[in-house]
């Protein structure tokens, strides 16, 4: 039976051969980039940006393995605070714990469960992980960044960082439902990553898995416009 995300050989996590650090230095960029970009978005609460890197860096995940996602997300949040970052370590440490946990338990799903309910359980689940852990660390690290008393974090948590990381988790996985598979194709054509070897068939255009992810993708960009109150 044909699916959006195809059935696909298990991979190791890590490769470093020539080949592996030309995927990762490519995605790298990538991430960076989008980070750049999405500073014109206004940020939530004065402090809390959206940035789409999390997107690109579990695509690397699926693709190469769970310690490939890892690694991607510490190396684009170190480029991130020696170049454009305000926030200095505390911002670098946010940032990597947001992404390991919005790209682990994605990525380990999908390595169970290569296809698309598999992509999608993994996905799912990483924006909850996403979402409460940030709520504990938002109130660990938040105080100390901001010089405030943790009683001003507190009050916080629930109205302000709960939502924005559900969102930001929302609009990120309805990123990667849909870019996936010409991403990977465009690799493939490209030979940087390997071939299917687990079907013969190439994998056919799903109607409904594409409306699914394009509902995922409206419904948390609508609710990220009604949050800085453009709607």
């Amino acid at each position: 039976m044909s699916v959006y995300f195809k059935e696909e050989k298990k991979v190791k996590d890590t490769r470093f051969t020539p080949k592996y650090m030309a995927v990762i230095a490519m995605f790298a960029a990538l991430a960076y980039v989008s980070v750049v970009i999405s500073k014109v978005i206004p940020n939530v609460a004065g402090f809390l940006s959206y940035e789409p890197k999390d997107a690109i860096i579990v695509i690397v995940g699926f693709l190469m393995g769970p310690l490939s996602g890892v690694i991607l997300s510490v190396l684009v949040s170190f480029i991130e605070m020696i170049t454009i970052s305000t926030t200095g370590f505390y911002g670098f440490l946010m940032n990597v714990i947001a992404t390991c946990a919005f790209v682990l338990p994605a990525t380990l799903v999908y390595k169970k469960k290569r296809t698309k309910t598999g992509a999608l359980i993994g996905l799912l689940l990483g924006v909850v992980s996403m979402t409460l852990c940030m709520i504990l660390w938002n109130y660990i690290i938040t105080p100390l960044y901001m010089k405030v008393d943790r009683s001003q974090v507190v009050g916080m948590l629930i109205p302000v960082f709960l939502p924005f990381n559900l969102i930001k988790g929302g609009i990120n996985a309805g990123i990667t439902l849909l870019i996936y598979k010409p991403i990977v194709t465009a690799l493939r054509s490209a030979r940087l990553v390997e071939p299917s070897t687990e079907s013969t068939g190439k994998a056919k255009f799903s109607i409904g898995f594409f409306l699914i992810s394009l509902a995922i993708l409206v419904t948390f960009v609508l609710a990220f416009l009604a949050m800085i109150k453009v709607i």
